[in-house]
């Protein structure tokens, strides 16, 4: 599907009009969405509006990495949103120069729907009065990446009853969560580290900066600071988690193998008095001693009563 929103150059907006019926050079400004294009509209991309092949196939090799590329006076970005369920990058492209801007994407996204609302609502209105093209671009920036916000939000959310119910799960079980949520929060640094890479390069182009443009990208930009601020300290706050996770299963290992130690090593020279009487000799002196079997287990009683006792001095069980 191709949509159009053409502006007058007395700020009229002309909703839905044909490409075929489009001259872009009669309008202020025109924003072109292509909505899961099919192969004919596609094709559109370098037939009709003759943009540069190598950005064309960019489009529509998906998935490329957030960028910003110069042909003429043509500014090609990359763009990534989110699925909110499965965290996966979802590319949208523009091409952007003073007068136009063309929209791609392969799937419908809500954000590009709520940016075309508003842009459309607010042309209507005549507010657009200048700078089209950047708003719009502008305004679908903002809703992509504030789309961000509820999947780290949920994450965090995860984390606070991660940290609530350490006392009632399992080990493993909490292990486990902890790096699920990790791998989510790499998904999520995937797609928003490289887009505020894009934001800065953006901020700092001279296109941008000749045109006054920078409060537009650096509301942007500020945003995706804060994400990837919020990023690190959760990824910081699961390896606290994890390391302690694992120091505490390291001690409760630790503290069986020393109660098997100290039970073995009681046992021992118990062991070696029952090896001795074991032997298969004829002639031992407590052989037929009449008390020779309550002395020997006597001795084994305060052999191995004494070791506890030496044990628990030197703090063994604590």
């Amino acid at each position: 599907m191709i949509r159009t929103l053409a502006v007058t150059r007395d700020h009229q907006a002309v909703i839905g009009l044909p490409l075929e019926a489009l001259n872009i050079e009669d309008y202020a400004w025109v924003w072109v969405d292509f909505v899961a294009p099919v192969p004919e509209e596609s094709a559109l991309l370098e037939s009709y509006f003759q943009f540069h092949p190598l950005a064309v196939e960019d489009c529509l090799h998906m998935i490329q990495r957030p960028k910003l590329d110069y042909y003429g006076k043509v500014q090609f970005l990359v763009l990534h949103g989110l699925d909110p369920v499965t965290l996966e990058a979802m590319e949208v492209d523009f091409f952007l120069s003073s007068t136009l801007l063309v929209s791609f994407h392969m799937s419908p996204l809500p954000e590009v729907e709520e940016a075309w609302k508003r842009v459309c609502d607010q042309a209507q209105k005549g507010k657009i009065t200048e700078n089209g093209t950047t708003f719009a671009a502008y305004t679908v920036m903002d809703k992509l990446v504030d789309q961000y916000f509820p999947s780290l939000f949920a994450i965090e959310d995860e984390l606070a009853d991660i940290e609530s119910q350490s006392a009632e799960e399992s080990l493993e079980s909490l292990m486990q969560q902890v790096f699920q949520l990790r791998s989510k929060l790499l998904k999520l640094r995937r797609t928003i580290v490289p887009m505020r890479d894009l934001l800065y390069r953006v901020v700092n182009s001279q296109h941008v900066q000749r045109h006054g443009h920078q409060a537009y990208f650096l509301d942007v930009y500020d945003h995706l600071l804060k994400l990837t601020d919020m990023i690190e300290a959760d990824r910081e706050m699961t390896s606290d988690l994890r390391d302690s996770y694992i120091s505490l299963n390291s001690n409760r290992m630790n503290n069986i193998m020393k109660t098997l130690t100290v039970i073995t090593t009681i046992f021992m020279p118990l062991t070696l008095i029952a090896g001795i009487y074991g032997m298969n000799f004829e002639k031992m002196p407590e052989l037929d001693w009449p008390f020779g079997y309550a002395a020997v287990l006597l001795l084994m009683l305060l052999l191995g009563g004494s070791m506890v006792l030496w044990f628990l001095r030197r703090g063994w069980f604590k």
